[in-house]
Formats: C-alpha cells, sequence, structure tokens
C-alpha cells in the first residue's frame, strides 16, 4: 500500500509498458535485418520466437502491476488496450517473418525503409512511455511523431503495390503483393497503438 501511495507502483505498470515496446523493437529490427539481406528468413523466424516470448511474458507481468496499483496515470482499460495493440505489431512483423520463410521469398530491400519506420514509431511510443509522469503534456509529441512513422509505411505499401501491378501476373508477384500487404497491416498496428495513447492522454486532459 505504501509502495502505492509513493507511486512506485504505477511507475511499475509503465516500465513494463516500456519493455514490452522495447522487445516488440528488438523484433522489429530482426525483420529489418532479414530484408535487408543479413539474415535469411529461418534465422529471423527463430529469432522472432524469443522476443514474441518476451512480450508475451511482459503482458502478463503487466496486468499484474495494474491490478496491484491503486492508481494509475492513464486508465486501466487503456493500458491494456495499449498493451494489446503493441502485440498486434509484434505478431504480425512475426508473420511478416514467417510468411517470407513460407513463401521461400526473397525479401525486397526495399521494404526496410519501411520496417525501420515502424521501429522508429515504437521507439517514439516508448518515449511517450518516459513522459507519461513526469511530463504528460509531452505525451503527445510522440504520439504524433508514431503516426507520421505510421503513414510512411503505408506510402511504401501503396507505392510498392501500384509499382507491382505495372508487371505480369505470376506467383513472385503474387506472393510480393500478400507480403506487401502484411507489411502493410504492421503499420496499421502501429497506428493503432498511437491512437490508444492520444485517446488514453485526452481522457485525463492532456
Amino acid at each position: 500500500m505504501f509502495a502505492d501511495l509513493t507511486g512506485r507502483a504505477q511507475r511499475r505498470a509503465v516500465e513494463v509498458l516500456a519493455e514490452q515496446l522495447d522487445a516488440t523493437v528488438h523484433g522489429v529490427r530482426l525483420a529489418a535485418r532479414m530484408t535487408a539481406g543479413e539474415l535469411a528468413p529461418a534465422q529471423a523466424r527463430a529469432g522472432m520466437v524469443e522476443a514474441e516470448h518476451a512480450g508475451d511474458a511482459l503482458r502478463v507481468r503487466l496486468i499484474s502491476e495494474i491490478s496491484s496499483a491503486l492508481t494509475t496515470p492513464i486508465d486501466r482499460e487503456d493500458l491494456y488496450r495499449l498493451s494489446r495493440s503493441v502485440d498486434d505489431v509484434l505478431d504480425n512483423v512475426r508473420d511478416f517473418v514467417r510468411e517470407n520463410d513460407l513463401y521461400q521469398a526473397t525479401p525486397d530491400p526495399a521494404d526496410t525503409e519501411a520496417v525501420l519506420a515502424v521501429a522508429d514509431g515504437l521507439t517514439h511510443l516508448r518515449r511517450g512511455m518516459d513522459q507519461l509522469i513526469p511530463a504528460p503534456g509531452a505525451v503527445i509529441d510522440s504520439v504524433l511523431a508514431a503516426r507520421k512513422c505510421a503513414a510512411r509505411v503505408r506510402q511504401h505499401y501503396q507505392n510498392s503495390v501500384a509499382a507491382l501491378f505495372d508487371g505480369e501476373l505470376s506467383s513472385e508477384m503474387l506472393k510480393r503483393r500478400e507480403l506487401l500487404r502484411r507489411l502493410d497491416i504492421v503499420g496499421l498496428r502501429l497506428a493503432e497503438s498511437a491512437a490508444t495513447l492520444s485517446d488514453a492522454m485526452q481522457k485525463r486532459g492532456h
């Protein structure tokens, strides 16, 4: 009880969510190494297992921390929603890597910039977590930066699909379209994470 009155319990909840974002960034950077040709899809897929397990464990810890805190810097429901949205980002990055391996596709280096935009967006949200208690008014800047990163992913998807349709129909073209769509979904989940944090801050008057 005393720990919660001093604010330590709510700080722990925020710290766990920040760690979940870190684990997700790690997974995204594995995907970027794959698209850049530094890792084979099978290697990246194996590495994603560790990132996913870390993310799942942190979600369990977050539930425990939220349950034990008398107060939280944003609504409990919004903390859960944000954690779930971040988990959705990681799940879809995992699927992007897995599908590259499953389809026996050659990762396209052109995707690397979009994948790194996801990592940048998550890093902005991570910064938002650091600001949540000491400087809540500054969180919106991190949210806006994350949204811009999500928009970069959508732009990459649209431009890449447009270029793809200029070519002939083939199995490789269909694989590429599916992989681009998965990457677009990753960007959409990032945008949802940013929107969740934005909504939470508006509820608290920031």
